[in-house]
């Protein structure tokens, strides 16, 4: 294996740690707001359903493997460069507390590499309308939907209860359901990494064309995803469990389950959907769907622009990482160095104000969330 494809599995798996943390979230913030979990209990417990799901299914990675770009025209380089372009764009928005999608930062990544190093014929852009367009404007109102529904009749069926038992079997009910949206997310998301592995291996001729993921790829993907979702992303927890409404446990079930039932129907079928976007709209039609609830809808707005920038701000980073890691050897470690520079300075400015498992319920529900310049 060449210098280039190891420095290209040990980014994407990188990226997939990332993933891991900066969609703790998902599963985890209602259970976590709720108190049905607590805090570290609920992220090692995603953590271990998320390693468990990436063994459950591959047809999400054979889509990107094969169904994004012409792996005939572009490079392990030009895979690199895109996963860079991801990379940061995890970071930042992590740092900014701001729920984006991990899975369009991936593709715009790819999307922009691929753009610069072998020009728009190597784009597959029916595919990527799609498998990625269509899911982006779909899946969070879909999600939103049935989560409205689900509340409703949630709260329908709980009117004449006493209150005390009905928070308590929901809450007991959300420890099911958030363990499913993890099982889902490993299921979704560890497999991005793997179709971008397998694309790699394909590209230096290592897979034949079409060729599903070997076992070491699933085994080393769902590894890196669990241990970065075991670690917390607490930002984004914060902001998904106490900016956008006051959950209840019966708003927390009905968001999870619903989450769970889209995100597993989409991997079944090979979709490439955001979870993040999925678990999102199912917050935000829980919280709709309670009587005399607050929503935060300007903060529905800022993650809607955040969202709208992901694809074209990773794309464009990661065009200029492969058009710089496309020069040589030498572009290739400066792209590597500046990359790492600027995640370390991320990092560093978290510091400043870490949230962590001890306050990351102590946001009111009301306050502003940040906007990405």
């Amino acid at each position: 294996m060449s210098v280039i494809v190891i420095a290209v599995v040990v980014t994407a798996l990188f990226f997939d740690f990332t993933n891991g943390f900066h969609d703790t979230a998902n599963a985890m913030a209602t259970s976590i707001a709720t108190g049905a979990l607590r805090p570290k209990v609920a992220v090692i417990l995603a953590g271990v359903l998320n390693l468990i799901g990436a063994f459950l299914s591959v047809a999400v990675a054979k889509t990107i493997s094969s169904g994004l770009v012409d792996e005939a025209k572009i490079t392990p380089v030009v895979i690199f460069g895109g996963l860079v372009g991801a990379v940061l764009w995890n970071l930042a928005t992590w740092l900014l507390g701001l729920p984006s999608s991990s899975t369009h930062a991936l593709f715009g990544g790819l999307i922009g590499a691929t753009w610069v190093a072998a020009g728009t014929g190597a784009i597959k852009f029916a595919s990527v309308v799609s498998n990625v367009l269509l899911p982006l404007v779909l899946s969070p109102i879909v999600a939103g939907l049935v989560a409205l529904a689900a509340t409703f009749i949630a709260y329908k069926i709980a009117t004449r209860g006493e209150e005390g038992t009905i928070t308590r079997g929901f809450r007991l009910s959300q420890i099911v359901s958030a363990s499913m949206v993890a099982l889902a997310h490993g299921t979704n998301d560890a497999q991005k990494t793997m179709g971008v592995i397998t694309l790699t291996l394909i590209t230096v001729g290592s897979l034949p064309v079409d060729a599903g993921p070997p076992l070491w790829v699933i085994v080393a993907c769902g590894i890196a995803i669990a241990l970065g979702t075991s670690l917390g992303g607490w930002r984004i927890i914060q902001t998904l469990g106490k900016r956008i409404s006051e959950i209840q446990s019966p708003q927390g079930f009905a968001a999870e389950t619903s989450s769970a039932a889209v995100i597993l129907t989409s991997a079944h079928l090979g979709f490439a959907l955001s979870t993040t976007q999925v678990c999102t709209g199912s917050i935000f039609g829980a919280g709709a769907g309670r009587r005399l609830a607050t929503v935060q809808w300007g903060v529905a707005g800022r993650m809607a622009l955040a969202w709208l920038l992901t694809l074209p701000c990773a794309a464009i980073v990661g065009a200029l990482s492969a058009w710089v890691a496309g020069s040589g050897t030498v572009g290739t470690v400066l792209v590597a160095v500046v990359g790492l520079a600027l995640a370390a300075g991320i990092y560093a400015l978290s510091r400043r104000k870490p949230v962590t498992a001890s306050n990351v319920n102590d946001v009111p529900s009301a306050e502003p969330l940040p906007v990405a310049a």
